[in-house]
């Protein structure tokens, strides 16, 4: 069982002062974040790409190499890449040349993307919105697959028998298929026997455990070996020393950040008993004391086959030093009493 860390990194006013940090003081600050996961043996940080004022980080690879040189173990992932406008090959060579400098360290979660403003950005159009990530995915695979890539598609120009480099020191680069909890995603990535990542950020976590046997269904219906398939939960949460606190620190600039996402979309007002709600043994935020986000886990584990967990922390802007603690709380406390557990089932031939 993997656990670590995801982040957006924010730059939301601050719920108290109205104060905006600057893009750089925050992409500062995260890499500082990512050193210290790596110190408390958390085994995973993603960076998600977005092209908008509130989040910084439109390079996640860039930020991911500013702190590969600075950690020894944790692994440097995308979360996610938006392969629809991006190109395939330069994605491949940013992160074969992360993998290089983390010593084999870097993946990439591919995945379509819940925000639009790259499509404009980049020149593309969103009614080619599935048809340009399911032509990027076939290229980035190519790639990963051959030094030398022969390929034609519709939205790129094609490649004759040219080399793509640096090539990665893992072989292959790991490629996740990130999704939002379609059956058609999940379908796709078993199919190509790909790891999963669900985006478990609503409802019930066992919502999602009919996706995952959709998933192993489909890898093994295309001659995949079940067993090595790994599955992995992305959902908001905060550990702090007391579960009264967490709720204090991570409820406030939660509450604004998806009050201000829920403006865009058409969604209602985000409010504490939605908060409250969703906190229960069964609800998607991880929020709470060491125990409670501990047991939360292991339950996801148990009812759902996830297999890496990663925490997403702050939803909306947070003090640095509050995010550290967190960081500091999963990987000394948590991720032990998780992993402890689940070698306890694996010893007594439980069936997790």
């Amino acid at each position: 069982m993997e656990i670590g860390i995801t982040t957006f990194v924010e730059t939301t006013p601050d719920v108290k002062t109205g104060k905006v940090i600057s893009h750089a003081e925050r992409i500062r600050e995260v890499v500082e974040e990512i050193v210290l996961a790596d110190q408390v043996g958390l085994d995973v940080f993603g960076v998600g790409e977005h092209h908008r004022k509130d989040y910084a980080a439109s390079a996640p690879a860039v930020l991911l190499a500013a702190a590969a040189s600075r950690t020894k173990q944790i692994r440097l992932t995308s979360a996610v890449t938006v392969l629809s406008s991006d190109d395939p090959v330069r994605v491949f060579e940013e992160f074969s040349t992360l993998d290089a400098i983390s010593n084999g360290r870097a993946e990439i979660m591919a995945g379509r993307g819940s925000f639009i403003e790259s499509f404009p950005l980049f020149g593309y159009d969103l009614k080619d919105y599935d048809e340009l990530y399911e032509e990027k995915l076939d290229l980035l695979l190519k790639i990963q697959e051959s030094e030398m890539v022969t390929w034609d598609g519709k939205h790129r120009a094609a490649i004759q028998n040219r080399g793509v480099y640096p090539r990665p020191v893992q072989n292959p680069l790991p490629v996740w298929i990130a999704s939002g909890g379609t059956p058609q995603s999940v379908a796709r990535a078993g199919f190509l026997g790909l790891p999963l990542v669900l985006a478990i950020i609503g409802g019930s976590p066992l919502q999602f455990e009919p996706l995952v046997r959709l998933y192993k269904k489909a890898a093994g219906e295309a001659g995949h070996d079940v067993s090595k398939l790994t599955v992995a939960s992305h959902s908001h949460g905060f550990v702090a020393e007391s579960t009264e606190m967490a709720v204090d620190k991570f409820f406030p600039p939660t509450q604004q950040a998806m009050n201000v996402l829920g403006r865009e979309r058409g969604w209602g007002p985000y409010t504490r008993s939605t908060f409250d709600a969703a906190r229960s043994l069964e609800g998607a935020l991880y929020v709470g004391d060491v125990k409670t986000v501990a047991d939360k886990i292991i339950f996801l584990r148990k009812n759902v086959g996830i297999t890496r967990f990663m925490l997403h922390v702050p939803v909306g802007s947070m003090p640095h030093e509050d995010v550290m603690k967190a960081i500091e709380l999963l990987g000394k406390e948590v991720a032990p009493i998780v992993r402890a557990e689940i070698a306890r089932w694996e010893a007594e031939g439980e069936n997790d």
